[in-house]
């Protein structure tokens, strides 16, 4: 673990949360029979993805999942690195009259999730959309809140949140730590990386 770093969520402290998210959708919903699950990549595709098994062992029911690429309705286009195009997945059946839930490793100035809203826009017409995070990190910059939070964490604009998952890194963390600011970035804001949108 670099110097600085430090863990704030365990595997089985995700676990928890996603445990405790799954029941909440289930409650809000009333059994979450009209619930399409779409993770945005990277890290919230296996999260949408351990949501459904977890709703499904509560309910005996199968809740549709999908992926939602958010690459080209990004704000900082030009301003970033090229970035590599992930997969939107639709699941069969669409997603009009749906109740949708967007899911997310980490909300912090809202941007990512404002991107996925423009994306789903272009995909059909949902009758709700919801958002679920791991982490809330705060410093929104867009009047956008999570309707399903795993962990609130106050932060500074100086740290750096990262999400490692089995799924994708080989084990469950949240780690809290420095921020890597851009080479010439005149600002203490962090680079625009997992987890910090």
């Amino acid at each position: 673990m670099p110097d600085g770093t430090r863990a704030v969520l365990d595997g089985p402290e995700i676990n928890r949360a996603l445990t405790r998210i799954a029941h909440e959708v289930l409650e809000r919903t009333k059994g979450g029979e009209d619930v399409t699950l779409l993770g945005i990549p990277s890290r919230g595709v296996p999260l949408a993805q351990r949501l459904a098994r977890r709703i499904e062992r509560v309910e005996d029911l199968a809740v549709p999942v999908g992926s939602l690429d958010i690459t080209m309705y990004r704000d900082d286009l030009r301003l970033a690195p090229a970035r590599a195009l992930g997969r939107t997945e639709i699941p069969v059946g669409g997603l009009d009259d749906r109740v949708v839930v967007l899911v997310d490793d980490v909300l912090f100035s809202g941007r990512t999730v404002r991107a996925a809203l423009d994306a789903l826009g272009d995909l059909g017409r949902p009758r709700a959309v919801q958002l679920a995070v791991l982490v809330d990190r705060g410093h929104r910059e867009l009047p956008i809140r999570a309707d399903y939070v795993g962990k609130n964490l106050p932060t500074s604009l100086r740290e750096n949140v990262t999400v490692r998952l089995e799924e994708t890194d080989g084990h469950d963390a949240v780690l809290l730590g420095p921020a890597h600011p851009r080479p010439g970035a005149p600002s203490a804001r962090p680079a625009a990386t997992e987890g910090n949108d």
